[in-house]
């Protein structure tokens, strides 16, 4: 919830208080941020949810349900930032970055418990 408030924060910073870098814009610098945020809030939306369901069939799917958490929140911040935040717009290149970064966590999530704790566990 605290790295959902904190990216809710940063999108609610108005556009002109925004460091502009051309260097970074010319490599989508931008875009990895947005996907690098919500890579961090996949993995932690779907902890959280395997941590405190106790129903095993809902357990199962958490990680499914924390995806699509993540991206209906990436799209909510997007129409927010079109209509409520000052001198931000929204972007559908940030959302499909939003997106990109949540499905990267959903697999990294999936294949780093299915192969690494595995082995761990084996050990």
């Amino acid at each position: 919830m605290l790295w959902a408030l904190l990216i809710f924060i940063l999108c609610a910073i108005p556009g002109q208080d925004l460091p502009h870098i051309s260097f970074l814009e010319l490599l989508a610098f931008d875009k990895w941020v947005h996907a690098g945020i919500f890579f961090v809030q996949m993995l932690l939306t779907s902890k959280a949810f395997i941590v405190q369901i106790n129903f095993v069939a809902l357990k199962n799917h958490a990680k499914l349900f924390s995806l699509a958490i993540c991206i209906v929140y990436g799209a909510s911040l997007e129409i927010m930032q079109q209509l409520v935040f000052d001198d931000r717009t929204a972007d559908l290149y940030d959302f499909i970055a939003n997106t990109f970064g949540a499905v990267c966590g959903y697999i990294f999530y999936k294949y780093f418990n299915k192969f690494i704790l595995e082995k761990l566990h084996r050990q």
